[in-house]
């Protein structure tokens, strides 16, 4: 697979990869950059930065399509391997090297979602110029646990399926700013928001909306739907409001969807280690961003 072949053709590049040519090109060359200092930082080297071999990855460009090509479409590594001239195990070696250094670039273009937000300032720095923020919670399926014990704890009564869960913050203009780490499926939205101070961080003076599953949650500006009941029904300006709610909260949504464009996002998750999947979220989130900031540029 080339990518000067994808880059003539925008609709197969966003099918393939799940980006645009101005954040391909963007990306390459902080990517060469990151390669080098590791090289450079490599020990006991004996040779000169660029010697020796050259790899089956040769080049920023190659490395940029193997990686965003294994986020956007997933692909077990015998089907990777199929693509690109590798081994399914150098493959794998391939991509647990690659994600970090992508992080490492979406880092310097300032579009990765934080983890917590404590302060104002950690804040501003998600959200800058936000006045309200919109929450909701999203899970992705895994496979079923073998063991008793574990398969209760990642089994999800709303989906119906063994889960992981992750809460995410985004602002008006579907951009990701906080994004936590996600957690067993069976564990509520709101549990998993007060376990992580999503809610309870945010400023007073910003304006919270979410859905009914975080009934209960503490801030002076948190505006939620109402609940009807059989023998207390909504009245017509409850339903009212509740679609004004709905139709500002369905941009978390699509934030949420940007986040799914990405099969390593969407997909039953396959790897072994949960530390996977939050790198996942994390970098797909911050391609959603990349995508949200040259939109608006």
């Amino acid at each position: 697979m080339e990518l000067e072949r994808l880059l003539r053709n925008e609709q197969v590049l966003q099918a393939v990869l799940g980006t645009s040519r101005p954040e391909i090109e963007a990306l390459i060359p902080q990517l060469e950059e990151v390669w080098q200092q590791q090289l450079a930082q490599r020990p006991n080297r004996q040779r000169a930065v660029g010697a020796g071999a050259k790899g089956k990855l040769a080049g920023a460009e190659r490395k940029l399509c193997f990686i965003l090509f294994y986020l956007k479409v997933y692909p077990t590594f015998d089907v990777l391997s199929c693509f690109f001239p590798l081994h399914s195990s150098q493959c794998c070696r391939w991509v647990h090297k690659l994600l970090p250094l992508l992080e490492q670039v979406l880092g310097r273009h300032l579009v990765l979602p934080k983890r917590q937000i404590t302060s104002l300032a950690e804040f501003n720095a998600a959200f800058p110029g936000a006045t309200e923020v919109l929450v909701d919670g999203m899970e992705r399926p895994i496979q079923r646990p073998k063991q008793a014990s574990t398969n209760r704890k990642h089994y999800s009564g709303k989906k119906k399926r063994h889960t992981r869960k992750a809460i995410v913050v985004a602002d008006t203009n579907r951009r990701i700013g906080c994004l936590t780490r996600s957690k067993r499926g069976a564990r509520h939205d709101k549990r998993l928001a007060d376990a992580r101070r999503v809610i309870q961080g945010l400023p007073d003076t910003v304006s919270v909306i979410a859905d009914s599953a975080f009934q209960g949650s503490q801030h002076p500006q948190l505006c939620l739907p109402r609940k009807g009941s059989k023998k207390h029904p909504l009245s017509a300006a409850d339903r009212g409001g509740n679609r004004l709610v709905a139709a500002v909260r369905v941009r978390v949504e699509h934030a949420i969807g940007g986040l799914k464009r990405f099969g390593a996002v969407a997909n039953l998750y396959r790897n072994h280690k949960p530390c996977c999947d939050d790198r996942f979220n994390l970098l797909a989130a911050g391609l959603w961003n990349l995508r949200l900031a040259f939109r608006t540029t």
